[in-house]
């Protein structure tokens, strides 16, 4: 990717990325949560890119990417975001910001790729103490895609999406509605392809989940890694939980009493705070 270029589809391992590049400085890479897309870090880009240079991008079947060919797997996902670096020519250590499910990921890729992460951010992620992987992964998978291409050829997606979109959007938050534009929306959850990863993403959760536990188990974080854990809410079964992940992590814990689920539409300041270490 060049210098100037900010948006592009690139190719990785056989499939279309949709990825946006913006700012100066310092590399932060912005991974949603399950299901989401890219235009849901909008707020918190626009306070990062003074300082920072931000990559976003789409996993496969979400927001403008490519489906996928593989049922989702925590390696794979670790691994995806140095290969999204690399096809950016960004090669240098990121901030690695993560939000719920793609808080498994981030944390992944900082114990698979410890030379490529400068800190690590875990916005409200998802937390499974007890992670035991569900058998069968591949039927599940199968019956999630096939359940997805069914309601895709019958018109779910292009009918309910973008509403049950704009729902989902407005429970995990205290601040509102879905600030993304409409047809934007349409665009990205009204097809088949995305509820057939959305699907997938949820199939897969806790053999993701049990995945990290073994990692956690075979490779530590880097010492001296700034590690920050953002927790929305008030919840205080959440809230504790969240404690302890952030002393498992060794990590500084930070709470946003006044913000949902999508601490990045609520409180985007935060998020960039933690970012930026302030």
């Amino acid at each position: 990717m060049s210098a100037d270029l900010r948006e592009a589809f690139l190719r990785i391992e056989g499939v279309p990325h949709h990825v946006l590049v913006e700012g100066t400085g310092p590399v932060c890479v912005l991974s949603a949560g399950l299901g989401m897309a890219w235009y849901d870090w909008d707020a918190v880009t626009a306070l990062l890119t003074p300082y920072r240079t931000v990559v976003r991008f789409d996993r496969p079947g979400l927001g403008l990417s490519g489906p996928g060919r593989a049922a989702p797997t925590l390696a794979a996902e670790a691994d995806r975001i140095p290969h999204v670096l690399d096809a950016c020519r960004l090669p240098g250590p990121a901030t690695l910001v993560g939000h719920s499910l793609a808080g498994f990921h981030c944390e992944a890729a900082a114990r698979r790729h410890p030379d490529r992460v400068a800190r690590l951010v875990l916005v409200d992620s998802s937390v499974e103490e007890y992670a035991r992987p569900r058998p069968a992964p591949s039927l599940r998978v199968g019956a999630a895609r096939a359940c997805g291409a069914l309601l895709g050829a019958a018109g779910v997606p292009y009918a309910l999406g973008p509403a049950l979109r704009r729902a989902s959007v407005f429970l995990a938050r205290t601040g509102g509605g879905d600030p993304a534009p409409y047809e934007l929306v349409r665009r990205t959850y009204g097809t088949s392809r995305s509820l057939r990863a959305l699907l997938a993403e949820h199939a897969t959760y806790a053999d993701v989940a049990a995945q990290l536990a073994a990692l956690r188990r075979e490779s530590g974080l880097s010492a001296g890694l700034p590690v920050t854990v953002l927790t929305a809410g008030t919840d205080r079964r959440w809230l504790a939980r969240q404690r302890r992940l952030a002393e498992l992590l060794d990590a500084d814990h930070r709470v946003s009493p006044e913000a949902g689920h999508l601490l990045m539409l609520d409180r985007p300041h935060h998020v960039a705070g933690a970012v930026l270490g302030d």
